[in-house]
């Protein structure tokens, strides 16, 4: 999905944690509601990994005053096929349902860029 603030900008959902969410419950939150599916009815699955990564400056007064780093919890959702997504129009202007591999070039984020490259892993492809 390309981003609305940052034209050219793309990546996968991503989000943040509300009070007392687990990351889970956070992953299928930010999926309804940057793309209008429901994770819930398609194998939503914890990759039970993360990545620690340094907030973009620009991106910081999201966050409390000192935070420089974020940890990103990975997930996958196994859909039947591309189906119809409803952007948020506030986070994102368009997406296209491409390949692993292309969406890796595309990313902006190294922890997009590195879930890509598990994804590939988990499904026995290589780079």
């Amino acid at each position: 999905m390309e981003r609305a603030d940052k034209a050219g900008y793309w990546q996968s959902v991503t989000g943040s944690l509300e009070e007392g969410e687990t990351p889970a419950e956070a992953a299928v939150r930010e999926v309804f509601e940057e793309t209008g599916i429901d994770a819930m009815q398609y194998g939503l699955e914890d990759w039970h990994t993360s990545n620690v990564y340094e907030i973009y400056p620009h991106w910081r007064h999201r966050y409390a005053p000192g935070i420089t780093e974020n940890r990103e919890h990975l997930f996958g959702l196994t859909l039947p096929s591309p189906i119809p997504v409803t952007l948020a129009p506030d986070e994102h202007v368009r997406y296209e349902w491409v390949n692993w591999r292309e969406a890796a070039k595309r990313v902006f984020s190294w922890t997009n860029v590195d879930a890509l490259k598990r994804l590939g892993e988990r499904h026995q492809l290589t780079l």
